[in-house]
């Protein structure tokens, strides 16, 4: 199952500020939702595990996170995949772009996921809605420690 998600942030710092807060794994290990373990294996890539409930099926997902197409303090391209055992498979990427917004930054994204296994058996709708939600909840997470 394909699915695809955007938005914008606004977020009350500066492009350098937001961009520090994007490359450091102890802010996205914070912002995370469910996320136990990240961890930066080199330059551009990281390991994660991250435990995910979607309607009925619970699931912790082991994986691994890769930054590329870098071009600070202006954005990058994230891309994952994760295994999450019976509960399937989840594989995506992000495109984020920050740009100068009254005084501060603006956050936007685009994601493009794959989910397999179980959790595809839930449906767009549940999915979707979980997906959001998750999001939602990084960016919420995302401003704060961007504010300090």
């Amino acid at each position: 199952m394909a699915m695809t998600m955007n938005g914008e942030v606004e977020l009350p710092a500066s492009r350098e500020a937001v961009w520090a807060k994007l490359n450091d794994p102890e802010v996205l290990k914070a912002c995370i939702p469910g996320c136990e373990e990240l961890e930066k294996t080199d330059e551009q890539g990281f390991r994660a595990v991250a435990k995910m409930k979607v309607g009925p099926v619970s699931a912790r997902f082991k994986g691994k996170v890769t930054l590329s197409d870098l071009d600070p303090p202006n954005g990058y391209k994230i891309s994952g995949e994760g295994e999450g055992g019976v509960a399937g498979f989840a594989k995506g990427g992000a495109t984020v772009k920050l740009a100068d917004k009254d005084g501060g930054t603006l956050l936007s994204y685009d994601v493009e996921a794959q989910i397999g296994g179980k959790l595809a058996q839930l449906g767009q709708r549940l999915i979707n809605g979980a997906a959001k939600k998750l999001a939602d909840e990084f960016f919420a997470n995302f401003a704060k420690a961007v504010q300090g």
